[in-house]
């Protein structure tokens, strides 16, 4: 499915709904009714080929976490299980079962709807669970995947340098101003179309804990976990910035549990926006401080699931 041309001009946030019958701060119809693509749609050919002018040195760095790396969930998402089996003389398959959830992944707009049962669009939960149209599945990203400029917000080395002490396995909310100084001390500015990749440490911190402290972690209700505040104001500048998805090396792109509002229904349903989890970000981020920039080409292709909720995003960065 290609980019569609907008029905209006492009909306700021705070006229969002654009029906007032539609559930607050939702942009259905932005595209049409029948879109699929939600924020994806703000990566145009035309940014396409300005983000391959960031390929300069051609370092490659695949940002996917093992998929046996999530090894306890502790009972709330079935984790991998991977068979070899020989099928003739030295010929051999193998079956993998896993939980889309549970390792890096992309979110897709089927996730997680508004409390009266509506996702992105007006497509419902009993739409879903009657499977009888593949309408918001994951399927609709895989024509053209997820292709544009990659920013990173390196929060790690960023507190590491500013004397910032918290624990990458419970909650830390990372302030919007804190990301735009970011952006400001790495000299790049935020642009329509971005990518955005915020590291916090949760992956290494994760897959380094003992199984007792992964326990202990995974124990918690609320479960917690750092990431970006979760307030009005960063679901405003995320939108009105024409961010195309958003991403992390957390279980969820905002701190849990939310500081303020969860992001997560606003995003996936009212925007339509991608919210990728669990990235590996550790060696793309010391290739960035290496050449000291913090901006890349990013190619990911979901898995071509008719239906599907999430997928891994068998992703690249390109420096």
């Amino acid at each position: 499915m290609a980019s569609r041309k907008m029905t209006r001009a492009y909306p700021n946030f705070l006229e969002l709904p654009l029906d007032p019958s539609h559930p607050p701060y939702t942009a259905w119809g932005l595209w049409g009714m029948d879109d699929e693509l939600g924020t994806l749609n703000h990566l145009t050919p035309e940014r396409t080929v300005a983000a391959a002018k960031e390929i300069k040195t051609g370092r490659r760095f695949g940002i996917n976490w093992a998929l046996e790396q999530m090894d306890y969930t502790g009972g709330f998402r079935e984790t991998i299980k991977h068979e070899i089996f020989e099928i003739g003389r030295n010929m051999n398959d193998d079956r993998i079962t896993f939980n889309t959830q549970t390792s890096t992944q992309w979110d897709g707009l089927r996730h997680w709807g508004f409390d009266d049962g509506k996702f992105y669009n007006g497509f419902t939960q009993k739409e879903i669970l009657e499977n009888k149209t593949s309408r918001l599945g994951i399927q609709a990203w895989t024509q053209e995947g997820i292709v544009g400029r990659g920013v990173l917000i390196d929060f790690v080395s960023f507190a590491e340098r500013n004397g910032i002490k918290y624990d990458p396995l419970e909650y830390y909310a990372v302030p919007l101003k804190v990301a735009k100084q970011i952006a400001a001390e790495c000299k790049f500015e935020f642009q329509a179309g971005d990518i955005i990749l915020l590291r916090t440490g949760f992956t290494t911190a994760f897959e380094c804990a003992s199984m007792d402290k992964k326990k202990e972690v995974m124990a918690k209700s609320p479960f917690q976990y750092p990431g970006f505040e979760s307030n009005f104001e960063v679901l405003g500048w995320l939108w009105d910035t024409q961010i195309a998805a958003v991403a992390g090396d957390c279980p969820g792109f905002e701190a849990w549990p939310p500081s303020e509002h969860a992001m997560h229904q606003i995003l996936l349903a009212g925007f339509g926006m991608p919210i990728g989890e669990m990235f590996a970000l550790d060696e793309l981020a010391k290739e960035c401080e290496k050449q000291r920039r913090w901006t890349f080409f990013l190619a990911s292709e979901p898995l071509n699931v008719k239906g599907g909720v999430a997928s891994p995003p068998n992703a690249l960065a390109i420096m």
